[in-house]
């Protein structure tokens, strides 16, 4: 069976458990050499250790495939650069991105502190254009490279106690687009994908109610491994047009979210009063839909 990204260099961070490292291990069974990057720090991003990178380096090498480890920081711009030289260093040059690393504090906002909020920005939002930004040169010079962001239905849909991580999940999801945009005259593409799955961070969640119980129940049966195939996928020549869009993977299904777009306008030849507002724009804009009973759609209102 041919192999799809035989030949390619791809770096995937916060590749040492999870998520990461199945899209490490399928991009390596798929031909890749890959810079396989994770601090091994705790949830929080506090602590630190090798571990966790080698792991996944000597399971792919046991495989028969290439890869090498890092244990530098996406949230710093040096440390950013680093990593992407070392794809440069070991196999002469890079080829795509997966934008993985993740942290959590979660905590509700009216109590969130600054240092929390900006921990995790630092990791999802700023370590993402950290990343992509010192591989942009590399991809422009080839005229070729693709970008994969990992987004949350978090920042898509919301969820309590997450403003941090929302903010910087919808954030990441900005910055793809404008990735997308940008180097699309270089032949590069990038997408997001909000992945569903059962990681040690989704493991964090709340299951002190019946709600959350049921949630935890469903997001157990949901596997890492699946996640890593379409990532693969999108990482491939055979994918070069496909660019800007936001895709979700749970379990064995695949799709495609829509793009924020008008869906409803209000005009007024002689212009608006804030009692024009009140008595005619306010109540035609309510939403078309309210938020799902949480109790019952687990699917939208699982964090990832």
């Amino acid at each position: 069976m041919a192999r799809l990204l035989e030949g390619k260099v791809i770096v995937v961070t916060g590749a040492g458990a999870g998520v990461g490292k199945e899209i490490a291990l399928e991009a390596a069974r798929q031909g890749a050499r890959v810079v396989v990057n994770d601090l091994g720090v705790n949830i929080d991003g506090s602590g630190g250790s090798a571990g966790p990178a080698q792991q996944a380096v000597d399971e792919i090498r046991a495989a028969g495939g290439e890869a090498v480890a890092s244990t530098d920081s996406v949230a710093e711009w040096k440390s950013a650069q680093r990593i992407v030289g070392m794809a440069l260093d070991m196999y002469g040059r890079i080829d795509g991105l997966v934008n993985n690393a993740g942290n959590l504090r979660d905590i509700i906002f009216h109590k969130m502190p600054e240092e929390d909020f900006d921990a995790v920005v630092a990791v999802h939002l700023k370590g993402s254009f950290n990343m992509a930004r010192a591989a942009a040169p590399h991809f422009k010079t080839e005229e070729s490279g693709a970008y994969v962001h990992m987004t949350s239905t978090s920042g898509l849909i919301g969820n309590f106690g997450q403003a941090n991580y929302c903010s910087a999940k919808m954030g990441v999801v900005g910055l793809s687009k404008a990735i997308a945009l940008d180097m699309e005259r270089f032949n590069v593409r990038s997408n997001c994908i909000a992945p569903f799955a059962f990681t040690r961070m989704v493991n964090t969640i709340p299951t002190d109610t019946p709600e959350g119980l049921a949630r935890m129940k469903v997001n157990q049966r949901l596997e890492a491994a699946k996640i890593a195939p379409f990532t693969c996928a999108l990482l491939t020549d055979a994918a070069k047009g496909v660019t800007g869009q936001i895709f979700g993977v749970r379990n064995n299904e695949i799709y495609l979210f829509s793009q924020p777009r008008p869906i409803r306008t209000a005009h007024r030849g002689e212009g608006w009063t804030v009692e024009a507002c009140l008595e005619v724009a306010i109540p035609m804009m309510q939403p078309s839909f309210y938020p799902l009973d949480k109790s019952r759609d687990v699917f939208s209102w699982d964090p990832v």
